[in-house]
């Protein structure tokens, strides 16, 4: 339909039909105009894969067997490829499945900061550099819209913490939010032309960012030139004038009460009393017509989607193989070779634990998920024997994101015994003497089963009892007393390959150099057995990147050491633009494995660096600000990478920009250095391949909040090649001339 055509049908609408249309009918619809052809607009989570369907009014699920879905690799472990063509697969497969299970807006991508390593939902979320966030985030939105769903990208803004988050104010710097916060969501609005997004829980300089008219309407719209829908986060809103004369389209909530949402016959009253204008409404509708057609809702001339096709089984099985992120690998151990092993000792609860259904709203009824035991023995086929000890006993407290579930959260022990975790401590010391004992018997169990076995693999790490929605994990350590197993099991077996699961860092400092092999994945979807049993045994190599600072200890890290993680009804975020690698980097922290990090089965070489000025096409003065759609290199880079091993590879080459001078005029500092481009490339082995890289003087910027724009100020810069952030192999120095200043819009 065209613009008038769309005015004209929203000019026929009365206020009941609009109103209709801008709050939740159901826990996942708003309602439909069926006699004037517009049907309801249907939500679904999440970033990992299709939601069950649950029924109309409650969240008990329906409870059928045609609403499975296939299991992505979390938004982490996407991050962790570095790979935009791994990003833009996973967004594809996500757009079919939400297409072919009838939805409209899937609930997705999440790109909040990974400011703390401790944020219940980071597993959800990619990584602590906006550069990578970006990066990856819009080539994922790209895939979804290909099938005429509507990402949904989340959660505008700040929103970096589940402690509170329903109300507590983000107080942040300007120049920390469009350094850090801001620059992704703006990446999918300008270069993936989102359809969709998402207000978060949180305050915003006091106020909800579902009714920040700042966010929603200065900044997500009038600067970025969002055109699509926004929605409010499920219970997000909390008063109806507020949120009526600001552009949120789209109330949803938690409860059944659809009437009585802020944005119906809440907003109606206020409508008739002339608190609001009804051509508030109107400007709701429009984007919501607007997002319609583009999906093409209204025409009839809607793409088929497909779920749980064997051609995504094949795609997410590739973005598995390169989320998985090789730590150490001293005395290479790994690849192992299957033909001179009789027997695998397998030691871990993750080895046959699966995640698909855990985790908050990122819970999927998955068509299937493969544990790691599971594809160890697959891929063995038979010719070795595997043994599997759990190690130690996870005595599960339930899904604490619901606070219903938590109470009611029990212990199964695996006796006769059922323990209720939250009676009182003298009546739980049963269960708890039960479990210290299970414990015992489970390490002696595991220690015993080394003696004989050719190799012994530990798959230990978190689980979604720990990495869930709405909650904040309370320690940095290893849950289970895993740290303690993983030291007596080395003294044992100190060529025992350690392989940690989790979405988020943990410590490893009590064991780290006691182990000579480490690997680490994110929660990695239905295929991540297979792709974890493929990279053991060598049939791909490892090619994964952190996409997060893995700090020694949490003081390290500037939300904790710096400011006060989690903080109160008020966070500050004092520790400002130094999040991650740019706090340790900055500070000379080191890590216990640097942002960037992971080693491959094959030994790259970096040679060859070339830098060629063109700032001969970039005429401005230096007064002048340039608008970001008008910014054209002014370096373009290149290097070579040598595969010196006999097996083909791929390696992720990361673009670091280093200022000569960390001060500004003002005195505040920049970090010492800051990525700004990567690549990755399957390289056959002996083999040379070439890396280009083109740099705008974005590269080079920092904001200035006197100036209320980017600037990349006159200096001497090193541009940086390396394999992460601590492995530098290549530099070159470059000198601008002239002050250049970006528009931050």
């Amino acid at each position: 339909m065209t613009d008038k055509e769309l005015q004209e049908l929203a000019k026929s609408l009365s206020l009941d039909e609009k109103l209709s249309m801008i709050h939740g009918a159901a826990l996942f619809k708003t309602g439909a105009v069926s006699e004037k052809g517009i049907p309801a607009f249907t939500f679904s989570d999440g970033p990992m894969g299709t939601r069950p369907e649950f029924q109309w009014d409650n969240w008990f699920l329906i409870g059928g067997n045609d609403d499975y879905s296939s299991y992505l690799p979390c938004n982490s472990a996407l991050a962790s490829t570095f790979s935009r063509t791994c990003a833009y697969r996973s967004g594809q497969v996500l757009g079919l499945e939400a297409r072919g299970h009838k939805k409209d807006m899937i609930l997705a991508p999440g790109i909040n900061i990974h400011r703390s390593p401790l944020c219940g939902r980071n597993f959800e979320y990619m990584s602590e550099d906006p550069y990578l966030t970006g990066a990856m985030a819009v080539p994922f939105v790209k895939g979804v819209q290909e099938s005429d769903v509507s990402a949904c990208v989340k959660h505008f803004a700040v929103n970096n913490q589940e402690t509170l988050r329903h109300g507590s104010d983000s107080v942040v710097s300007e120049r920390a939010l469009w350094e850090i916060y801001f620059p992704a969501f703006r990446a999918t609005v300008q270069e993936a032309d989102t359809l969709g997004m998402m207000a978060s829980y949180n305050r915003f300089h006091g106020e909800y960012a579902c009714h920040s008219k700042e966010l929603l309407d200065d900044i997500l719209r009038e600067e970025w030139g969002f055109q699509g829908l926004t929605v409010s986060d499920w219970g997000g809103v909390h008063d109806t004038e507020k949120a009526a004369n600001c552009q949120l389209d789209v109330e949803m909530g938690c409860t059944s009460d659809f009437d009585d949402y802020y944005l119906a016959n809440p907003l109606k009253k206020a409508i008739a009393e002339g608190r609001v204008s009804e051509e508030e409404v109107d400007k709701k509708i429009m984007h919501i017509l607007y997002t319609m057609n583009r999906l093409h809702m209204l025409d009839g001339q809607r793409k088929r989607g497909g779920y749980n096709l064997a051609s995504s089984r094949e795609s997410l099985l590739r973005v598995a193989e390169e989320s998985i992120v090789l730590l150490k690998n001293d005395k290479h151990m790994l690849p192992l070779n299957p033909d001179k092993i009789k027997k695998l000792l397998v030691i871990g609860d993750n080895a046959d634990r699966i995640h698909a259904h855990g985790g908050g709203s990122a819970e999927i009824k998955a068509l299937y998920e493969i544990s790691p035991l599971l594809g160890l023995k697959m891929y063995l086929g038979g010719n070795c024997e595997v043994v599997y000890e759990p190690g130690y006993y996870n005595y599960v407290v339930g899904n604490a994101w619901s606070k219903d579930n938590a109470q009611n959260a029990l212990v199964n022990l695996p006796a006769d015994e059922t323990m209720n975790l939250y009676l009182p401590r003298q009546k739980r010391k049963h269960a708890d003497d039960k479990i210290e004992a299970l414990n015992k018997k489970y390490l002696e169990d595991a220690i015993k089963a080394c003696a004989d076995a050719d190799a012994v693999i530990y798959i230990g790490g978190l689980n979604h009892d720990h990495d869930v929605e709405d909650q904040d994990r309370k320690d940095y350590h290893l849950p289970y007393n895993q740290d303690h197993i993983i030291k007596e099991l080395l003294k044992v077996r100190p060529d025992m390959i350690v392989t940690l699961i989790g979405g988020s860092p943990v410590s490893m400092s009590e064991w780290k150099d006691m182990a000579d092999t480490i690997v680490y994945s994110y929660y990695n979807g239905m295929e991540g057995g297979l792709a974890f049993a493929n990279t053991i045994f060598g049939e791909v190599s490892p090619s994964g990147k952190l996409p997060t600072s893995f700090p020694k200890k949490l003081s390290d890290c500037g939300a904790h050491s710096i400011a006060s993680f989690p903080g109160g009804n008020s966070v500050e975020y004092t520790e400002d633009i130094f999040v991650g690698y740019r706090h340790l980097d900055t500070m000379n922290i080191e890590p216990e494995f640097a942002f960037g990090h992971g080693l491959s089965y094959a030994d790259f070489e970096y040679h060859s660096m070339e830098v060629c000025d063109v700032t001969a096409d970039m005429d401005v003065s230096c007064t002048q600000q340039i608008s970001r759609d008008k910014l054209v290199p002014i370096y373009e880079v290149s290097c070579k990478v040598k595969n010196n091993s006999d097996i083909d590879a791929k390696e992720s080459v990361q673009v670091y920009i280093a200022p000569k001078c960390t001060t500004l005029a003002n005195g505040s500092k920049r970090p010492v250095k800051e990525l700004r481009d990567f690549d990755k490339k399957q390289i056959a082995g002996n083999e040379d391949s070439t890396f280009l890289f083109s740099l705008t003087p974005e590269a080079f910027c920092y904001y200035d909040e006197g100036e209320h724009c980017y600037i990349a100020p006159k200096g001497s810069y090193d541009i940086l090649i390396g394999s992460s952030s601590r492995d530098i192999r290549l530099c070159q120095t470059v000198t601008l001339d002239r002050d250049y200043k970006i528009s931050r819009s």
